[in-house]
């Protein structure tokens, strides 16, 4: 009966996601949605290995990646990033995100990402130099989580995002719905021998999935005459406009490369075995793969590796490929592909805590790339 439940859950959750693909758009589409911070990834280590982690997410990066790979939170986490966005631009995005186990099986999760775009200029048909003073552009979006563990296989979890963008006299505020599964297949064979082993996983998530969007507000009016020679306030009605949603599919393969059990690894003076059976390796290897079908733009092919050395330095790298990349003339995107990044932990104690660094690096043309640096705390 449990695995019927879970079956029905996993195949309720593909229909749900699957299904606003027959809706998605084309090329001819692209540039007519709106809230395109939305397909910035904020995250430092998702980031680092082109966003290819959507089978393999663990954690709180999981909110922008793939909602289910929350569940995998252990107890709590907390990650402050601060991307340089295009550098030489000026803009700066700030990303904060907690995740807490709540109950056995259940992961509750917030985040909050800001934009900041400096200060403007502000211009008029009589003075298009300046000198009336600056403003701001505000863009910000609050994400709330659930991810459960419905089985050692299946994980699934559902966000609700809150979306602002605004000026001074004018703004735009909306609602998107992300959800996501992951299924941990237990497909795989260790250095051991045939041990078992939860190598092969898969992931699917659809996101940015809501309400339209538009501006209002006191700059969306102006002055004008009547015919009748009195002043009077004339609105102009702002369009709508849709969230740049998207359907993600992606696949990741685990590799021990010295395999070995915790018990063999602490053998006596006598020679007798000490501690459990459970596997270690110093040397880790995540191969990853995904799809990325978007509405409003190319679709796009995701291809990320990552190395894992005691499990306290981890290097990535990952390339991002859509049609028309490789030619400048046809190129359609500031990114041009490849991305790298690292990541430090330092154990707090024998329980697994950790307090980590991570840094991502995407390549771009033009300005000079994209920096995101973090700060990790897992309890």
């Amino acid at each position: 009966m449990k695995n019927k439940i879970h079956k029905l859950i996993v195949t309720s959750l593909a229909v749900i996601l699957i299904s606003p693909a027959v809706f998605a758009g084309n090329e001819q589409r692209a540039g007519s949605a709106g809230a395109a911070e939305l397909l910035i990834n904020p995250w430092a280590r998702s980031s680092g290995w082109g966003n290819a982690n959507v089978g393999s997410v663990q954690g709180l990066e999981g909110l922008f990646q793939n909602v289910a790979g929350t569940a995998f939170t252990r107890r709590t986490e907390l990650i402050f990033t601060n991307t340089q966005y295009l550098v030489g631009s000026g803009v700066t995005m700030n990303n904060f995100g907690f995740s807490q186990k709540v109950g056995p099986a259940g992961v509750l999760s917030v985040g909050v990402m800001t934009m900041d775009f400096g200060e403007i200029d502000i211009v008029t048909e009589e003075l298009p130099e300046g000198g009336l003073g600056t403003y701001r552009v505000s863009y910000s979006n609050i994400a709330l989580a659930y991810a459960q563990e419905f089985s050692n296989s299946i994980y699934g979890g559902m966000t609700v995002r809150l979306i602002s963008e605004g000026l001074p006299d004018a703004t735009a505020t909306g609602f998107a719905l992300d959800a996501g599964i992951q299924y941990v297949t237990g497909v795989g064979k260790d250095k051991l021998g045939n041990r078992k082993r939860d190598n092969l996983r898969f992931g699917i998530t659809m996101q940015n999935v809501g309400s339209t969007m538009k501006f209002t507000g006191d700059g969306m009016s102006f002055i004008g005459a009547s015919q009748f020679g009195t002043d009077m306030t004339v609105e102009h009605r702002s369009a709508e406009f849709e969230l740049p949603s998207l359907i993600k599919i992606g696949a990741s393969y685990y590799i021990n490369l010295d395999a070995k059990t915790k018990s063999s690894a602490r053998m006596g003076d006598d020679d007798e075995e000490v501690g459990d059976d459970e596997l270690i390796s110093n040397h880790k290897l995540i191969l990853a793969a995904n799809f990325t079908s978007n509405s409003f733009t190319k679709d796009q092919f995701h291809f990320g590796v990552e190395y894992g050395f005691n499990d306290i330095f981890y290097l990535r790298g990952g390339y991002v490929y859509e049609n028309g990349i490789f030619e400048t003339a046809e190129r359609t995107t500031v990114y041009t592909g490849p991305t790298a990044g690292l990541s430090v932990h330092i154990p707090m104690n024998k329980d697994g805590s950790v307090i980590a660094i991570d840094y991502s690096y995407r390549d771009t043309n033009p300005f000079q790339g994209i920096h995101t640096i973090g700060a990790r705390v897992t309890l």
